[in-house]
């Protein structure tokens, strides 16, 4: 006999757990479920927990330097990786307990814990028992993808999920994919101590960025100490006694990099090969994404697909937006789509990118007369008195129209800095807005009103 619902919310990413508190809240009966840990990716392997890590490493880089402010301290700089990890895993549980707490504390939700496959287009089945409604709503995340590398399956290797357990400091970790996991591991690695190669395929690391970002990425990394070695089209892994070595070119003989320990950062793929989306008739593309439109329904009517398994954004907060756009269509009567959204990403390595809009690339094949203005951090006053000032500022506009088509903020708080431009294009308002404000002293956005009034054509 099957369990009655109003809705069935499989998974409890970012998504997920909010939209069915709006749901309960407007009187629905549901069914959340979710196999393993609450909170999906981000809380637990993704998002908060790295940026711990990432700030333990930020305050034993900080430790290193203390002699550049005037600060000493005596002794070397030495990290506990236990503690570490203990700091991380404290951070990381206290979010996924939370989000626990909230599903099973909401009036009108009943959790399930385990796998869901469905079994019909309004029925699914998990620990056995089949839950039935007519709208369920998928929001079952991804995970690390495994490529078909030679000799990787006789050799052990990490990935972003297993990394959470490492407590202590690999000898010379060696990280496969040099895009925004491998650059933050690498870099929060090096900083606990390990030496660390960065191993990329393609001709440059990030190469969804322009060159010159590119470019700064590398020569902040290389010049802490870490290893790159692009263009390795033939990539293979093999034992090498205790240690692990990784092919990088078949010609020539095969140059290979030797390590303890192996990160494999290559990408992720969406956990949906395991739910039984053919016996509900939803269509997937080529790589198991689920198909969706602007309002995130799937080919089926009644089933939506919310963060990264509908392969229309791979973040959180666009997990988060998705949320949004299907709560605003149901409950509000308000159209709103995918479509609205602007490009909007960080890689959260020291010094931080903040990415919005178009690339340079992009505005270029655009078609479109385009502006740009740039400046050095080194010309950034608080990033100077801070002592962080690698990197750099670059904005896009439109010559024509005077809107903001993008930019790339690679330096301190660039993460942070970027919103004032993203919101600005979100209101579809001239550059002049911000370029004619009025920003404080000392800081680092005072610089984007200075950068705009620099603009030049782009050549």
């Amino acid at each position: 006999m099957a369990q009655r619902f109003d809705a069935i919310i499989i998974g409890t990413g970012q998504a997920g757990p909010a939209l069915a508190a709006r749901l309960a809240g407007a009187g629905m009966k549901l069914a959340v479920i979710e196999r393993g840990r609450f909170g999906g990716t981000c809380v637990n392997t993704g998002c908060i927990p790295t940026k711990a890590l990432i700030a333990s490493a930020y305050a034993a880089q900080l430790a290193r330097r203390a002699a550049e402010y005037g600060v000493t301290i005596g002794g070397p700089v030495a990290v506990d990786m236990r503690q570490v990890k203990a700091r991380k895993d404290e951070i990381s549980g206290r979010s996924s307990q939370g989000v626990e707490q909230w599903m099973r504390g909401l009036d009108n939700v009943t959790v399930h814990q385990g796998h869901a496959r469905f079994e019909h287009a309004r029925g699914v089945r998990v620990n056995g028992e089949l839950l039935e409604a007519d709208q369920i709503f998928i929001n079952v995340g991804g995970r690390a993808l495994i490529p078909p590398m030679p000799g990787l399956d006789q050799v052990s290797y990490l990935t972003n999920s297993s990394m959470m357990e490492v407590d202590f400091l690999p000898e010379h970790l060696i990280i496969v994919g040099g895009s925004y996991i491998g650059l933050e591991f690498g870099q929060m690695y090096r900083r606990f101590g390990a030496r660390v190669t960065i191993v990329e395929k393609g001709p440059r690391l990030i190469q969804r960025e322009d060159e010159d970002v590119s470019q700064a990425v590398r020569e902040i990394l290389e010049r802490e100490g870490i290893e790159v070695r692009l263009d390795a089209n033939c990539l293979s892994a093999r034992k090498d006694g205790d240690h692990i070595a990784v092919g990088l070119d078949c010609a020539g003989g095969a140059p290979e990099v030797h390590g303890s320990h192996l990160l494999m950062a290559v990408g992720r793929v969406p956990n949906t090969d395991d739910l039984g989306l053919d016996k509900a008739g939803i269509e997937t593309d080529a790589r198991g994404y689920i198909k969706v439109d602007d309002q995130l329904r799937t080919s089926v009517p009644g089933i939506w697909a919310l963060g990264d398994c509908n392969g229309r954004g791979a973040f959180t907060h666009t997990s988060y937006n998705d949320y949004e756009i299907v709560a605003a269509n149901l409950l509000d009567n308000d159209p709103r789509a995918v479509t609205d959204r602007i490009p909007a990403y960080a890689l959260f390595t020291d010094p931080p990118l903040g990415r919005i809009g178009m690339t340079e690339r992009e505005a270029r094949q655009s078609g479109r007369k385009v502006l740009v203005g740039t400046r050095p951090m080194s010309r950034v006053g608080r990033a100077v008195e801070k002592g962080e000032s690698q990197g750099f500022m670059k904005i896009l506009v439109d010559a024509d129209t005077r809107l903001l088509l993008g930019a790339a903020i690679l330096g301190l708080n660039g993460d942070e800095v970027v919103h004032s431009l993203l919101d600005v294009m979100y209101a579809g308002a001239p550059y002049t807005t911000i370029s004619r404000a009025v920003h404080i002293h000392p800081t680092v956005s005072e610089l984007v009103p200075t950068v705009l009034q620099g603009l030049r054509a782009l050549t």
